[in-house]
């Protein structure tokens, strides 16, 4: 399969931020699309330190992705860092044929006459969600180290598909997003299909969230929209089906998107955040209620959810930091039990061992950071080192 590989720069921030050197958002490669008769383009966006990480990333599809790739990045990013959600693996497909890919179904409009005139080109949606299961998340979940847990997003007519797919394929993604989904496709082709779906009253393990701009500002009430949202809350899809419906009226249909792939990524991922003391804004527990913390979460959403390594790290300078040394190394010893392969992991165990006198268990995961940082060519290598030779040299009196 030809893989043309190009790398995707934001010189500006880059020169900002790094000095001069390319701040890589992801790759764009083709894939053949045999559903659909041509070769697509695919982004991708790997979480910061995928290469020297040995974790396993939820995907997140993209529609319109040319559009939106950048800006969803840096809204997971930031998500990410302020512990809101994990990190995803980005897919991004833009756009060839985009009515034809996005419309499940062709595109009809009742003349008055009451006839129906149809968008040409239209209804290609079947074969572009063929595309994406049989072909796109299969070379994407073959390749790389993900999670059984996908996510879709789309806007406007990729809302449009996003909600025909809950409907019609409701094992292919666990977490969908749609923003101001064109609910009139069709003479209402998705709420139409919602209706029928929620109507054989499925048992659903997934997550939905719709959004509306200003679009429906002055129609005739209930909208569409309100009528998606009374759909929803009368469906009986079982105790794993979550959604919400929220509307932005100052936003229009262009500027909606961003917003709801922040709140959008936060109701899927509801909860993700570690609970902290209302004083001290910071976790009270320990390792025993990290990991029922985590368990909880997995059973929420479907699939195992360890602590990640961060966070553990994280936790373990926050004890240090307070001077409760025998906290800290229970949370950087679980660390090591979690990632064992991860130099950083034996590398804060160290330090923490140093802090407690224990000089000589601290020069031992020190010598271990450094050897998998070396076969992993890891980049903080000269990190390790530096500590590792620290506890080698002999003291000055």
């Amino acid at each position: 399969m030809l893989r043309c590989l190009f790398t995707l720069f934001l010189l500006l921030l880059a020169a900002a931020l790094r000095g001069g050197e390319p701040l890589v958002v992801g790759e764009v490669f083709r894939l053949q699309a045999p559903q659909l008769g041509e070769e697509r383009p695919v982004l991708l966006s790997l979480p910061q330190g995928y290469e020297n990480s040995r974790e396993r990333y939820p995907v997140l599809v993209l529609l319109d992705g040319n559009a939106h790739l950048l800006h969803t990045r840096g809204t997971v990013d930031f998500l990410v860092r302020n512990g809101l959600m994990p990190d995803v693996i980005l897919v991004a497909l833009p756009n060839t044929n985009r009515t034809r890919d996005l419309s499940p179904t062709p595109g009809r409009q009742r003349r008055e006459d009451g006839s129906f005139a149809t968008l040409p080109g239209s209804g290609g949606g079947e074969a572009f969600l063929d595309f994406i299961e049989k072909t796109l998340l299969p070379d994407i979940e073959g390749k790389y180290r993900t999670q059984p847990f996908r996510l879709l997003a789309g806007h406007s007519l990729g809302g449009l598909l996003a909600l025909h797919t809950l409907a019609t394929r409701p094992h292919l993604f666990q977490g969908i997003i749609a923003a101001s989904p064109a609910l009139a496709w069709d003479e209402e082709h998705p709420l139409r299909a919602l209706e029928a779906f929620f109507r054989a009253r499925p048992t659903l393990r997934a997550t939905l969230f719709a959004s509306m701009a200003d679009e429906e500002a002055g129609d005739p009430r209930p909208s569409r929209f309100e009528r998606l949202r009374s759909l929803l809350k009368d469906a009986k899809a079982g105790p794993h089906f979550a959604w919400e419906a929220r509307g932005f009226p100052e936003e229009d249909h262009g500027s909606v998107v961003l917003r709801s792939h922040y709140w959008g990524l936060r109701k899927i991922f509801e909860g993700w955040r570690l609970p902290v003391d209302p004083r001290t804004r910071q976790f009270a527990g320990g390792v025993k209620e990290l990991r029922a913390h985590y368990e909880r979460l997995a059973l929420r959403l479907g699939y195992p959810v360890p602590p990640p390594e961060l966070v553990v790290n994280t936790l373990g300078y926050q004890a240090l930091a307070r001077n409760n040394g025998g906290l800290a190394l229970t949370f950087f010893r679980h660390n090591v039990e979690l990632y064992p392969e991860s130099p950083n992991v034996h590398d804060s165990l160290g330090e923490a061992l140093e802090k407690e006198g224990q000089a000589g268990e601290a020069a031992r995961c020190y010598a271990r950071a450094v050897a998998l940082a070396e076969q992993a060519k890891d980049p903080r290598l000269p990190v390790y080192q530096k500590n590792r030779q620290r506890l080698a040299s002999p003291r000055k009196d």
